[in-house]
């Protein structure tokens, strides 16, 4: 099962550093936050493979996360390693709704 989590009145409202990324805080889980091509995506914290922060990484033009830590990349659409090492990065829809930025997690997420 899916919730949607209202996160923000309006986009202003996030925490977004120089990187273009923001860092929201769900019942103490840390979730990053990016915006491409008009379109906010939400991913993990931490890089799958060594638990790197990623709010720390970039983005490309491509639309992909960089860590900061080893260069891997994931996209933001989909999670998946663009860079070619095989790890999947978790992503999270985000709707912009007339009253605000919301983002869905699966009910097994808070466990």
């Amino acid at each position: 099962m899916t919730t949607w989590f209202k996160i923000a009145e309006s986009a202003d409202e996030l925490p977004i550093g120089p990187n273009g990324i923001a860092v929201i805080e769900l019942r103490d889980k840390k979730i990053c936050l990016a915006k491409h091509a008009g379109q906010w995506h939400g991913f993990a914290y931490k890089c799958p493979h060594a638990s790197g922060i990623l709010a720390n990484g970039d983005l490309d033009a491509m639309g992909n996360i960089i860590c900061p830590l080893h260069r891997y990349r994931f996209s933001l659409k989909n999670g998946r390693n663009t860079s070619g090492e095989g790890y999947y990065l978790k992503t999270y829809p985000v709707e912009r709704r007339t009253d605000g930025l919301y983002l869905a997690l699966s009910t097994g997420f808070f466990s």
